[in-house]
């Protein structure tokens, strides 16, 4: 039985824009408008049901979305400690080792939360256990969710992960079968089935 797994970014907040680690922020109105403007092309997502990281900006891209998702504990983001909420120049200049270390070794907690290789055995098996329920799920998960996603699909090593860029507002989905994943990256929501059209960058 294959089971496919689409995975949509969630839209604009201030966090991104303040390039600083989240801590719950809503929506910008901006993105608000992108992801209502989304909607028609959310409805024709193939899915038995939806899901959500239960932070504020999944749960309202979903809902901006038209999506009747449910928020899944298993799909929250990276719990980054001490460091949630504060702009990255303001973490790389009080603890530049820590943010090396971090960016360095999968194994660092410099933060005081969850080390990358437990984050991505989190993903792994919330991934595994989709795959035993079946279907098609539609999910509105943190960026960092989908990067974890995309390097456990592929069996890539944790520095990967540091490699995979998501943008707002991005499909990515997963089929996966007998323990096996594909992946294909879709673009921005609305913008991926436009014939000659790239998608865009934030």
């Amino acid at each position: 039985m294959t089971t496919r797994v689409t995975l949509v970014s969630p839209s604009f907040d201030d966090a991104l824009h303040a390039v600083r680690f989240p801590a719950d922020e809503a929506l910008t109105p901006a993105g608000l408008r992108r992801a209502r403007a989304a909607r028609t092309a959310a409805a024709a997502l193939p899915a038995d049901r939806a899901l959500t990281s239960p932070s504020a900006r999944c749960r309202e891209t979903a809902e901006a979305l038209g999506l009747r998702a449910v928020p899944d504990p298993g799909a929250a983001g990276c719990a980054m400690g001490r460091w949630r909420g504060l702009a990255l120049e303001d973490v790389l200049a009080d603890e530049p080792e820590g943010v090396a270390a971090w960016l360095a070794d999968p194994d660092s907690a410099a933060h005081g939360g969850e080390p990358l290789t437990r984050f991505l055995g989190r993903v792994t098996d919330w991934l595994t256990g989709l795959a035993a329920e079946g279907g098609r799920v539609v999910a509105v998960v943190e960026p960092d969710v989908v990067r974890a996603a995309v390097v456990c699909a592929l069996g890539a090593p944790p520095s990967s992960f540091w490699r995979v860029d998501v943008p707002p507002l991005t499909v990515t989905a997963l089929s996966g079968r007998d323990g096996r994943w594909n992946v294909r990256v879709a673009g921005e929501l609305g913008q991926e089935a436009r014939p000659g059209t790239a998608p865009r960058a934030p």
